[in-house]
C-alpha cells in the first residue's frame, strides 16, 4: 500500500494557515450579516418594488386594469408640465437654500473660530435649529413667525412703527405674498447650522504655523482669508454643498406644512406625493420617485468621492 505523502516545505505551511484565515474572516463578517439582511429588506426590496411598479399602468381607482406600460410613465414624468414646473422649483429652492446657508454658515463659523467667553454655549445654541424636527420647524415658522395676525415678524414691524408714532404699520401676509421665499427662509434657518459645523471643522484643521508666518510677513486678515483660509476650505465648502443638496432636494416637510404645495412651491417630493396619494397614479408616481432616487445617488456619489479625498488628505498631512 502506498502511503499518502504529507505536504512538506512551504506548501505544508500554507495549508493550515488558509483555514484559520477563512474562519477568522467569517467570524468577523458574521455579526454584520443580520444588519446587512435588514438593510436589504428595508431599503432595497421596496426600491425594487417601486422600480417594477414604475413600468406599469396602475391606477388605484381601477385596480383591475393594471397593465405593462414600459417607459410610458418615464415619458410622462419628463413631458408633464406640472412635473417640469416642480423640477424647476426644486432646482431653484435647492440652489438658493444651499448657497445662502453656505454663506451664513461660513460667517458664523468664522465668528465661532475665535476664542471668547461663552463660546461653547453659543455653539450649542447655533446648532439647535438643525436638531429641531423638520415638521416642528415648519410649524414654528408658519404660525409663530409668518402669521399676519399674531406672528413675530408682523409684531416686530408694529413695534418699530410705533417707535416713530405710526398707528398703521405694514402687515404683509408673508406666505401668500412670498410663498417660495417663505419656504426657503425656514430651510435656511434649519440648514445653516449644518453648514457651520462642517466649515468650522475645516477652519480648525488649518495649518496655523503657515497663518502665523503670513501675519509675521505683514498679511492682513482679508489677505489671509483670501489666499490661505478660503483655498483650504474649498473642499469643505464642496462637501457641505453636496450633502446639503442631497437632503434639501428631498425636502417635503416645509413645502407640505407651510404652503401645502400651492402658490408655485410644489417641488418634486410634493408632486410625487400628489400623484401617489391624490391622483392615485402609482405607476407615474413610482417613475418620478425612481428619477429622484437616481439623481440623489448621482449627487451622493460625488459626495462620497469628496469625503474619501478629504480623508486621504488628512491622513497624508
Amino acid at each position: 500500500m502506498h502511503k499518502a505523502k504529507r505536504p512538506t516545505g512551504s506548501h505544508a505551511a500554507q495549508v493550515p494557515r488558509q483555514r484559520p484565515g477563512r474562519a477568522k474572516a467569517w467570524a468577523t463578517r458574521a455579526p454584520l450579516m443580520p444588519a446587512l439582511v435588514y438593510m436589504v429588506i428595508v431599503t432595497q426590496l421596496p426600491f425594487v418594488a417601486t422600480l417594477v411598479i414604475s413600468f406599469m399602468n396602475w391606477d388605484a381607482l381601477r385596480p383591475g386594469e393594471r397593465s405593462w406600460a414600459g417607459f410610458a410613465n418615464y415619458k410622462l414624468v419628463f413631458t408633464d408640465p406640472d412635473m417640469r414646473a416642480s423640477v424647476i422649483t426644486t432646482v431653484w429652492l435647492t440652489a438658493g437654500v444651499v448657497l445662502l446657508s453656505l454663506l451664513l454658515g461660513l460667517g458664523v463659523a468664522l465668528l465661532l473660530d475665535h476664542k471668547f467667553r461663552g463660546r461653547g454655549v453659543v455653539r450649542t445654541m447655533m446648532i439647535a435649529p438643525f436638531l429641531v424636527v423638520p415638521v416642528a420647524a415648519a410649524l414654528l415658522w408658519k404660525h409663530a413667525l409668518y402669521n399676519p395676525e399674531y406672528g413675530l415678524l408682523n409684531g416686530t414691524l408694529t413695534w418699530i412703527w410705533s417707535l416713530f408714532g405710526s398707528d398703521s404699520p405694514p402687515q404683509p401676509d408673508w406666505i401668500s405674498d412670498r410663498p417660495l421665499t417663505a419656504v426657503a427662509v425656514s430651510l435656511i434657518w434649519q440648514w445653516t447650522p449644518f453648514m457651520m459645523l462642517i466649515l468650522l471643522a475645516g477652519l480648525q484643521s488649518r495649518p496655523m504655523e503657515i497663518i502665523e508666518a503670513a501675519r509675521v510677513d505683514g498679511a492682513n486678515a482679508f489677505q489671509i482669508f483670501r489666499h490661505l483660509t478660503l483655498p483650504h476650505l474649498r473642499r469643505y465648502l464642496e462637501l457641505a454643498a453636496l450633502l446639503g443638496s442631497i437632503y434639501i432636494v428631498q425636502n417635503f416637510d416645509a413645502v407640505f406644512t407651510i404652503t401645502s404645495g400651492g402658490l408655485g412651491t410644489a417641488n418634486l417630493p410634493y408632486t410625487i406625493y400628489q400623484t401617489f396619494y391624490q391622483a392615485h397614479d402609482y405607476g407615474r408616481a413610482s417613475a418620478a420617485g425612481v428619477v429622484v432616487v437616481l439623481g440623489t445617488i448621482l449627487v451622493a456619489t460625488f459626495a462620497l468621492r469628496l469625503v474619501s479625498t478629504l480623508l486621504r488628505e488628512e491622513k497624508t498631512s
